[in-house]
């Protein structure tokens, strides 16, 4: 059975799975448009998880970040988290 917890924002409740990395917002989206059915690539999430990283990076080693945003590096860990891809549930509108 799929366990769901509950987020408020400014438009109100919303469902989402208990282990989704995304919020409200995004939950919003995929109930309300579906697109096409087929995520990113792993390529482009991946390539995105690096550009994360390397900014977290690069804004601890200035100094930047607060304690609680240093965990942000750890958390990008290099676009290699294999949980990524499921954390981008929209769809895209072209075709492979």
């Amino acid at each position: 059975m799929t366990e769901f917890r509950t987020e408020r924002d400014s438009m109100g409740e919303v469902r989402l799975p208990a282990q989704a990395y995304y919020g409200p917002q995004t939950q919003r989206a995929v109930e309300n448009f579906p697109i096409s059915g087929r995520t990113l690539p792993p390529e482009l999430i991946r390539a995105l998880g690096l550009v994360k990283w390397a900014a977290a990076t690069v804004n601890r080693n200035l100094g930047l970040l607060t304690q609680p945003g240093s965990a942000a590096v750890s958390a990008a860990s290099g676009g290699q988290d294999t949980r990524a891809p499921h954390s981008f549930p929209i769809g895209k509108s072209t075709p492979s």
